[in-house]
């Protein structure tokens, strides 16, 4: 097994900076989930890693060996692609053994490994089958089948889900993450869906525009976002944001419609700061719905209903706080109707708040 190092990596095509200058530790053993949106260059870091792609600048490594220079052939990596990039004139036995046989292994070994990885996978019963006599899931079981048989030092996962239906998709995530808790293998998986980085990894990295935003784990992520781009981007529904300047001598934010409180742990950073503009975000499940009662510090927000989105558990719903949208989550019945009047409580324990003209964390 090994872990991968990037230092200073740099991508470019022309004048496009795809990616510049990205540190990042994926430690051996450990299932790292690479997310952003799309553009932001996570496919480009991950198809460098794998030799896919030409570095402009900085170094790689693989298990101590800088691998700039190396063939992707020599690696020591398995690459599982969104598309499965299964050969269709090959049964599913020859899809599992094609690697094996670039590499000369000799046929019990082949045999057995084939045999390990079909019965692990659940597919033992099709390797007799063309790609084409397969379901979508099948055929991803597949894919990871011929990943596993090499038995890489490196699994690289370039979003494996995305052609599967939502039932599908969250069943197979649990299987991958199974798989390589089982396995032991390091792993990189790049992903644009947040609610798969935060089910599936270990740690997450995101990236915008090319640019490391954070690393850490998934409720790190969750609980304390470095900027606003993360806490935008971390959390289904997401974050609620609000637009608004310090006053009151910096124990206040005035937004265009209310004012909240600055709650007394983040008040070492926001006394006598009046007029600084700032961005305070509150989770929606730090949204009480009338007539529920709030843990420590709170504040009461007017709120006109947009829509109402019923789940059958709970029901989502869609408000706007003065210029800002507001989502929160209530019980199921009375479901509200569009236009109704709210007034809603915050828990400001749980908010967060944000130097607008960096965008980074206030604490």
């Amino acid at each position: 097994m090994a872990g991968v190092v990037l230092r200073e990596v740099a991508k470019r095509f022309g004048d496009v900076r795809v990616i510049e200058k990205l540190d990042l530790d994926v430690r051996d053993h450990e299932f790292m989930v690479l997310v952003g949106p799309s553009g932001c260059g996570k496919s480009t870091a991950l198809r460098m890693i794998a030799g896919l792609e030409e570095i402009t600048g900085g170094t790689i490594s693989i298990g101590n060996r800088v691998v700039n220079d190396v063939p992707p052939k020599d690696r020591d990596i398995a690459m599982v692609f969104q598309s499965y990039a299964l050969y269709p004139h090959m049964t599913v036995r020859e899809n599992l053994e094609f690697g094996l046989k670039i590499r000369k292994t000799a046929r019990p070994e082949m045999e057995r490994l084939v045999g390990e990885a079909a019965q692990i996978l659940g597919i033992d019963k099709l390797l007799d089958r063309k790609p084409k006599e397969l379901s979508g899931g099948q055929r991803q079981r597949v894919a990871l089948g011929r990943a596993i048989v090499r038995k890489p030092a490196v699994f690289l996962f370039d979003e494996p889900l995305s052609n599967l239906d939502a039932k599908l998709r969250v069943q197979m995530r649990a299987e991958i993450k199974k798989l390589q808790a089982r396995l032991g293998t390091t792993a990189i998986y790049v992903t644009h869906d947040q609610i798969e980085a935060m089910t599936m990894g270990n740690r997450i990295a995101v990236l915008n525009e090319g640019r490391l935003q954070q690393v850490g784990a998934p409720l790190e992520l969750y609980e304390r976002p470095a900027n606003l781009f993360v806490a935008a981007f971390i959390g289904s529904p997401p974050m609620n944001l609000f637009k608004g300047t310090l006053a009151e001598g910096g124990t206040a934010i005035a937004t265009s419609d209310f004012r909240l409180p600055v709650p007394s742990r983040l008040r070492s950073a926001t006394v006598g700061k009046d007029g600084t503009a700032v961005v305070a975000g509150i989770r929606p499940e730090a949204v009480l719905q009338p007539g529920r009662a709030a843990k420590g510090e709170s504040a009461r927000i007017p709120v006109t209903v947009e829509i109402a989105e019923p789940l059958g558990d709970e029901v989502v719903v869609h408000a706007r706080a003065g210029e800002d949208l507001m989502v929160f989550r209530q019980d199921p019945r009375p479901v509200p109707g569009i236009g109704d009047k709210l007034e809603v409580l915050v828990e400001l324990d749980h908010l967060h708040l944000f130097d607008a003209a960096s965008q980074q964390r206030m604490e």
